[in-house]
C-alpha cells in the first residue's frame, strides 16, 4: 500500500513541477515571512521546516498538524532559535477532547532587536524595536488507521517600528502513515490567509503560501529513518541570479556570460525543493540527526569556501518525561550560525507520580 502511496506523492510533485514551469524566480514580495522559518529543533535538524511523520512528538505539529495525535494530550513544548540579532521560537500545548478531536495551540513570535532612529539627515531621534507574532490553534483528527488529517488557524500581529499589520491564516494537512509505522507521507498547504490591516492603507500584501510534500521511511531492523521533503512546489524556478557569483561574470573579450545547459538548470531547479535527512535512535532515549539542504547550501555558501553551507546535524535525549533536541544548523561558512533548542514535557507524567 505505502509504495501506490509514495508514488502518488512523486506524481503531484512532478505535476507541481510541470504546471509552474513558467512561474517567476524566488524573492520575497510578501509578508509575515516569520511564519516559515524553522522552529523546533527536531525539524531544524533534518534541514527543513516541517517533519512527515507520526509518533506523538508535539514539537513538529505547529508546522504539520495532520500528526497531532491524541497521545500528545498534555504536552508542552518550549523552543527558542537564537540567529544573530534576531531571537525567535515558540510554546505549545496540546490537548485532547473526546468525540471533537485533538488539539494543539501555540505562541509564535520573532523579535529583530532594538533599532537606531535617524531622521533623514542622519541625526539620530532615538531607538525602535520590531517584533511579530502568530497565535494558532492545531486541530488534527484520524479519518482511519492509516489517514489523518488537520489544520492550523493562525491570527497574525506585525509591528515594525511605527507599522502595524494583521492578518489571518489557515494550514491544511493530510498524513498517511503505514501499518507498521515504517513508511509516513504528508501533503501540506500553508499559510492560506489575507492581510486583513496592511502597514500602510491600500498596499494589502500576500502571505507565504507554500505547498510542501514530505516522506519519511524507517529500516525494519534498524533505528534509522530516512527523510524526503519537497517544499515551495507552488512556484518551480528558485534560482536567482547572483552578480558575486564568477560564473555570471561576463566574458572580458566576448562580453558574454556563460549559461548552465538545459539539463543542468532543470537538476538545479529540481534539487532547490529537495531537503534530505536522516534520523538515528540509541536505546529509544537518544537521536543523532543530520540534514542536507541543497537550496540553502546554493544560496549561503561563500564562492571561495563553501565549507558546511546546509548542513545542520542536531541531537535528541528523553530523560523521563522530558524530551530535549539541540541542533546546530550551519547556513554560511564563517558566519553566524542558529542554535535550536527545544524542551517538551508530558505533563500528564507529573500527575500519575503524585
Amino acid at each position: 500500500m505505502h509504495r501506490l502511496i509514495r508514488l502518488f506523492f512523486i506524481s503531484a510533485l512532478l505535476l507541481a513541477s510541470n504546471t509552474n514551469m513558467l512561474s517567476a524566480q524566488s524573492g520575497s514580495s510578501g509578508t509575515y515571512e516569520f511564519l516559515n522559518l524553522t522552529n523546533s529543533a527536531r525539524v531544524a535538524s533534518i534541514g527543513g521546516n516541517f517533519l512527515p511523520v507520526r509518533d506523538n512528538d508535539v514539537t513538529i505539529a505547529l508546522s504539520n498538524p495532520s500528526v497531532i495525535t491524541s497521545d500528545m494530550n498534555n504536552n508542552l513544548a518550549f523552543s527558542f532559535v537564537n540567529f544573530m540579532a534576531a531571537n525567535y521560537g515558540y510554546v505549545m500545548f496540546a490537548h485532547s477532547f473526546n468525540k471533537v478531536g485533538n488539539f494543539a495551540g501555540a505562541l509564535q513570535f520573532i523579535t529583530y532587536g532594538s533599532f537606531t532612529q535617524a531622521d533623514a539627515s542622519g541625526n539620530i531621534t532615538g531607538t525602535f524595536t520590531a517584533s511579530e507574532y502568530a497565535l494558532s490553534i492545531g486541530w488534527g483528527r484520524p479519518l482511519s488507521l492509516h489517514f489523518n488529517i488537520g489544520a492550523n488557524a493562525k491570527i497574525i500581529y506585525s509591528a515594525l517600528e511605527s507599522y502595524r499589520s494583521f492578518g489571518i491564516a489557515v494550514d491544511v494537512a493530510g498524513t498517511y502513515t503505514a501499518t507498521d509505522d515504517v513508511f509516513n507521507a504528508s501533503l501540506i498547504f500553508r499559510n492560506i490567509g489575507y492581510q486583513i490591516i496592511p502597514y500602510t492603507a491600500g498596499n494589502h500584501e500576500p502571505l507565504p503560501f507554500q505547498i510542501q510534500i514530505g516522506l519519511s521511511e524507517k529500516l525494519k531492523h534498524i533505528p534509522l529513518r530516512f527523510y524526503q521533503l519537497f517544499t515551495d512546489l507552488q512556484k518551480w524556478d528558485l534560482s536567482y541570479t547572483d552578480p558575486n557569483n564568477p560564473s555570471n561574470q561576463a566574458d572580458p573579450i566576448t562580453g558574454q556570460t556563460q549559461s548552465k545547459s538545459g539539463i543542468s538548470k532543470f537538476a538545479d531547479n529540481l534539487m532547490r525543493h529537495v531537503v534530505l535527512g536522516g534520523e538515528i535512535t540509541i536505546a529509544k532515549v537518544f537521536a543523532i540527526r543530520l540534514g542536507y539542504n541543497y537550496r540553502d547550501r546554493q544560496e549561503m555558501k561563500l564562492y571561495s569556501k563553501a565549507g558546511l553551507a546546509g548542513f545542520s546535524l542536531g541531537f535528541g535525549l528523553r530523560i523521563k518525561m522530558f524530551n530535549i533536541s539541540y541542533t546546530r544548523a550551519s547556513l554560511q561558512a564563517g558566519g553566524h550560525n542558529p542554535n535550536y533548542f527545544t524542551v517538551a514535557v508530558n505533563l500528564s507524567e507529573f500527575t500519575k507520580k503524585k
